[in-house]
């Protein structure tokens, strides 16, 4: 276990070093852009790496099932930090936040969506307690740790938001990248878009705003000063509004949806 753990330790930071040297890349297709992270390859390339033509040898002691069930256990060390430093990135900015306006806290309320609309879906599809780890949010980090604290990530719980934030990381920014001037096509207004841009992603952020840029130049202070105050403001209220708001609205759906089903 523990030289395996240590070949584990040694592919991490190999990952990451490919991975931010690759840097940020964008793929510009017409007026759409699509933002890609270090972080979408670095999951690219555990993935690949991970599959079973290429775990031989060196590959299988770093995807032993030791170190793949120690990952995922312990991924919540690796969250807390970045919570923290959520909380210490906003603290500051209390009083821009409560400048916003009144519009940005009830477009907070869209984060509802996912239950109200996504767990219905997910039952009807046949998902049971994944279908609660994949319905609470959007899959972020916020919702990644409260799934990992409470049902722990080897749970169906945890196996449903961790699938939906891999989907999330892989494809978030592509989706928003070319929903956003679809929307805008169909008669929403760029400072509507904008605002629901600010989803707690950073890379979805990011998709969605640089192509409605792109289509509106002359509108680009407009769009990214709204994109940027709804995510600050959703990264300070979305852990209230899932804890409070979310969870007690998905417990209820459940059971009316799934009866029998102990919670």
């Amino acid at each position: 276990m523990k030289r395996d753990f240590w070949y584990l330790i040694v592919f991490a930071v190999m990952i990451i070093f490919a991975a931010e040297w690759i840097g940020f890349q964008s793929i510009t297709i017409g007026a759409i852009t699509i933002t890609l992270l270090p972080l979408v390859f670095a999951i690219l390339l555990t993935m690949v790496l991970g599959m079973s033509v290429f775990r031989k040898g060196i590959m299988k002691k770093v995807y032993s099932k030791a170190n793949i069930g120690f990952a995922s256990q312990y991924l919540i060390f690796i969250m807390l930090p970045l919570m923290a430093r959520y909380g210490a990135d906003v603290a500051p900015r209390i009083k821009d936040i409560l400048q916003v306006g009144w519009v940005f806290i009830i477009q907070d309320l869209g984060n509802l969506g996912t239950v109200l609309i996504g767990l219905p879906i997910a039952v009807l599809l046949g998902l049971r307690r994944e279908a609660i780890g994949a319905t609470l949010g959007i899959g972020r980090e916020g919702e990644l740790a409260y799934i990992s604290e409470k049902y722990t990530l080897e749970s169906k719980e945890g196996r449903g938001v961790l699938s939906l934030y891999i989907i999330g990381t892989l494809f978030g920014a592509l989706f928003f990248s070319v929903f956003a001037p679809i929307l805008l096509d169909l008669g929403f207004r760029p400072e509507a878009l904008a605002m629901a841009a600010g989803v707690g992603s950073s890379s979805m952020m990011t998709g969605a705003s640089s192509t409605l840029v792109a289509r509106l130049p002359e509108m680009e202070e407009t769009i990214l000063s709204y994109a940027a105050a709804s995510q600050l403001l959703t990264s300070f209220l979305g852990t209230f509004t899932m804890i409070f708001l979310a969870v007690p609205l998905q417990k209820f759906m459940y059971k009316l949806l799934v009866r029998g089903d102990e919670s």
